[in-house]
């Protein structure tokens, strides 16, 4: 089984902040940071971890803030130089998963001095270009969103694709891990400028964060990426067609009406669909293959996007329904055709498997139109 993703964080993460820290501040207290980030380390959830080791930066640095993060940008590893699979470890700087605590420590600093944000914000950006700093940004920008907003849009045209990421993936309204911003939640229409500009950036993972950011409003206010499908859609290129389409994933899946129509899928399936699942019964760590039958009674072809349900079993023994992609296709009048699909039960950090048995369900446009099921031993 592979190592638990808490893991990424661990007692090297603190070892070599500390020695990159230490070599740009050389009075920095290092045994003092060890003991209090490593302390019960092993013990404690991702989350937790950096939070941990955030406080003991804050109590490591300087009072000072700009002192202290001017010795967190010196540290650093070159811009882009690691990824978000882990530490640096050849001496050039910091990056990966210890920035998630660095940015911690910044947006806990500005919250106890608030003439410090500019300063806080001049250092989020160099920490993005080594990870992300999308979760320390969330509490600035809920607590000083007429300063934060006007920065975010700058950034919109930073020459770092990082940067311009942070500027949409920071600001989404329901960013998983992060800070809920309940007033993006209630009102989206701040960052609609900021999506407009990035939408059709040349970076997709720049283009993947406002779809992702575009799917968050359409959670609370459908009808606002329907408009904003009838305005952006017709004509669009091919990356921001994707783009578009990854946002309205979850309209599709509920079968929403002016957004279906956007996409040019037809209503409800005209004919017959059977699901068989195989085996019946199966161990947590296995798999089942689905196998879908469709038999159009049509007289014309039909726009199908198909997507099942698993309905999981819940501690408490209640069905907990995840819905997951299936297939988009074409089917011709009277045609029959039949699609499988193998889901996996394997462990995953985001989800715990309980014994009983597990409904699926075919969505055909939105609509439920088959089932079947198995149990999970």
């Amino acid at each position: 089984m592979p190592d638990a993703f808490k893991n990424l964080i661990n007692a090297r993460t603190v070892a070599v902040a500390a020695a990159h820290l230490q070599a740009a501040w050389p009075t920095f207290d290092r045994r003092r940071f060890e003991r209090l980030a490593g302390n019960g380390l092993d013990g404690l959830e991702m989350k937790a971890r950096a939070m941990q080791i955030a406080e003991a930066l804050d109590t490591c640095l300087p009072a000072d803030f700009a002192q202290a993060a001017g010795i967190v940008e010196a540290a650093l590893a070159p811009a882009g130089g690691h990824g978000a699979s882990g530490n640096a470890t050849d001496g050039a700087g910091l990056g990966g998963w210890i920035v998630w605590s660095l940015g911690e420590f910044v947006a806990r600093r500005v919250a106890q001095r608030p003439a410090d944000l500019q300063r806080g914000l001049q250092c989020l950006h160099a920490l993005t270009q080594r990870f992300t700093a999308e979760f320390a940004i969330r509490p600035l920008l809920r607590d000083h969103p007429g300063e934060v907003w006007p920065v975010l849009m700058r950034w919109s045209e930073d020459p770092s694709a990082a940067v311009r990421r942070l500027a949409s993936e920071g600001s989404r309204p329901r960013l998983p891990w992060g800070l809920r911003l309940q007033a993006s939640v209630v009102d989206p229409s701040p960052a609609f400028a900021l999506l407009h500009k990035l939408q059709d950036d040349p970076d997709e993972v720049v283009r993947r964060s406002v779809a992702n950011h575009l799917n968050d409003i359409a959670k609370d206010h459908p009808e606002l990426l329907a408009d904003w499908l009838e305005q952006h859609l017709p004509a669009a290129p091919p990356e921001r067609s994707s783009l578009l389409r990854h946002a309205s994933r979850s309209l599709i899946k509920q079968g929403h009406p002016r957004v279906m129509m956007a996409w040019g899928i037809g209503g409800r399936f005209k004919g017959e669909a059977t699901l068989n699942i195989a085996p019946k019964k199966v161990a947590v760590g296995g798999e089942v293959v689905l196998t879908l039958q469709l038999h159009s009674k049509a007289r014309s072809a039909q726009t199908l996007v198909i997507d099942y349900a698993v309905h999981h079993v819940t501690a408490r023994g209640t069905p907990s329904p995840k819905v997951f992609k299936g297939w988009s296709l074409t089917l011709a009048a009277g045609e029959k055709c039949t699609l499988t699909r193998r889901h996996s039960l394997r462990p995953i950090t985001t989800r715990r498997y309980y014994p009983g048995w597990h409904a699926v369900t075919i969505q055909i446009n939105g609509a439920q139109v088959a089932e079947a099921g198995f149990t999970l031993a």
